[in-house]
């Protein structure tokens, strides 16, 4: 297991043995000059394998993850494969322990290559190119010797098969009219788990390796995606939708019923909800700017709405689901209605809109979208003029900031960005000091504080690595500047998001009075 200091996302790893669940062995130093990623225990159960930005020859961080053995008894570490640039690499160390795939993205930024190296450093080479500008990814067979593909073509992704002896690349999935996110192989099992997302909504299968045979899982209100399976015909799956908490669950694959599932967290027994208590997740559509068709999920509070809140996505490679999310519930249990979009760029919808954002680059057309939400509400009866919020957070809260400073306040009358990046060129100039394009200046909403009319709240973690309280610094001496008024509510212990129950509970209650006395008449 991995745990960081505060949100600062330098983790230390531990050693937890199944017989002994509230023992934690340290496998590495507590709060580490450095990002660690993955964390896999060799089989001879000495050897630690994980990806970090280090050389530890110069003891000094880095800026692309390498990966390492590191021997847990003489705390040697030894560097097993060196990228030349910067990228998220978690390496994958085979059953056996004789090999680790890992990830490189040396031809393109925007692509991913799959790369080999043995246990001992020697053998370190390229064994998966779909191209240099597109990403794939594999993850080993229990067997050690093949490993699941997923890999990206100019319309789709496709599931493949590949093997360590012949270097062979057999394709077992290819249909360019299916959107699949996620193909994993668990461990005793002979069936891969093939998770398809269409129009926001989770299709899973199970894929026989050897044949190539496919089982669809029943379609279930909310998402069912399994996990291993469990004897008898039996898997283990996780389950949950907006009214029913994430949970696991054992479930016979024909059999599409929720309510035989056997829960194993027994989630309902460990709270005084009921699925009565909380808000649905209706299926919206509306057309931004340039008539391309946004998909969103609307939460409606009972009786009368106070206002309208537009709660929107991090990444924005991601997407919002039928899952239950705590904070749009609180709101809606506050009686507030709250829209959740799934902008361009979002996943989800297939590798065109996927990728649309990048015609336009952040804050383009994606603004537009959120924004065009936003209209369709008001058209519909659904928003009042005056009374509409955003938040976010990540991206989410980079969103927020676009919208308070660009959206008239009839349109959008108060923000609450969370870990929202409010200067691009702060960011980018961190990683690429000599290429700063102009459109990151036009994109940043730190230049068009002076617009903003409505109610601004700043959220920020104090430990946060992605978006640095430097943003919060530089835009709040702008905002001084420029006459405008604002609160802040900063967490000394939270890094990239507010995670911690006892600060959600005080970020929630902030956010519901903020959004109620900017609505107020």
């Amino acid at each position: 297991m991995a745990e960081d200091n505060d949100g600062d996302e330098r983790c230390q790893l531990f050693r937890v043995d199944l017989a002994r669940p509230g023992d934690l062995l340290p496998l590495t130093e507590p709060s580490p000059p450095y990002f660690l990623r993955g964390g896999q225990l060799h089989p001879n159960g000495r050897w630690l394998i994980y990806g970090a930005n280090y050389d530890a020859e110069a003891g000094h961080e880095i800026e692309p993850t390498w990966v390492y053995r590191h021997d847990v008894v003489s705390e040697e570490r030894v560097a097993l494969a060196r990228p030349a640039r910067s990228g998220w690499v978690t390496p994958d160390l085979n059953p056996p322990g004789t090999h680790i795939l890992y990830s490189r993205n040396e031809a393109d930024p925007a692509g991913q290559q799959v790369w080999l190296v043995d246990i001992e450093g020697r053998d370190d080479r390229e064994v998966i190119n779909v191209g240099a500008a597109r990403k794939v990814s594999a993850s080993w067979l229990p067997d050690g010797t093949r490993a699941i593909v997923l890999a990206e073509t100019d319309t789709h992704r496709r599931v493949g098969l590949w093997d360590l002896e012949t270097g062979g690349l057999r394709w077992l999935l290819d249909d360019p009219d299916r959107n699949v996110e996620d193909v994993q192989v668990p461990h005793g099992s002979d069936h891969a788990v093939v998770v398809e997302v269409k129009e926001a909504r989770v299709h899973a299968s199970l894929l026989a390796i050897e044949t190539g045979h496919e089982a669809r899982i029943p379609s279930v209100a909310g998402e069912l995606i399994p996990l291993a399976p469990a004897g008898g015909g039996a898997w283990v799956g996780s389950y949950g939708s907006a009214r029913h908490p994430d949970d696991l669950v054992r479930f016979v694959p024909t059999n599409r019923q929720p309510d035989r599932f056997v829960s194993l967290s027994r989630v309902w027994e460990r709270t005084e909800l009921t699925a009565g208590d909380l808000a649905p997740a209706e299926d919206i559509r509306w057309r931004s700017a340039d008539g391309l068709s946004i998909q969103g999920w609307l939460y409606r509070p009972l009786g009368l709405a106070r206002g309208t809140i537009v709660s929107i996505h991090g990444g924005p490679t991601a997407h919002s689901r039928d899952r239950m999310n705590p904070l749009i519930q609180f709101l809606v249990a506050r009686g507030f209605t709250v829209l959740d979009p799934n902008y361009r760029g979002s996943t989800g919808f297939g590798q065109a809109f996927q990728e649309a954002i990048k015609e336009d680059g952040w804050g383009g057309r994606e603004q537009a979208d959120i924004q065009a939400g936003i209209t369709a509400l008001i058209e519909r009866g659904i928003a009042v003029p005056g009374k509409v919020g955003v938040t976010g957070v990540s991206y989410g809260g980079y969103s927020s900031w676009c919208a308070i400073t660009r959206y008239h306040p009839e349109e959008v009358m108060a923000a609450a960005p969370v870990c929202g990046m409010t200067d691009l060129v702060v960011d980018y100039e961190t990683t690429r000091p000599d290429q700063v394009p102009e459109r990151y200046r036009e994109r940043s909403p730190i230049n068009f504080v002076s617009d903003i009319k409505g109610r601004l709240l700043i959220v920020q973690g104090l430990r946060d690595p992605n978006v640095t309280p430097r943003n919060v610094q530089i835009v709040r001496e702008a905002q001084d500047q420029a006459g405008v008024s604002y609160d802040v509510l900063t967490f000394a212990d939270e890094g990239h998001g507010i995670k911690r129950p006892k600060n959600q509970k005080v970020l929630y209650q902030r956010l519901a009075e903020f959004f109620a006395g900017a609505f107020a008449p």
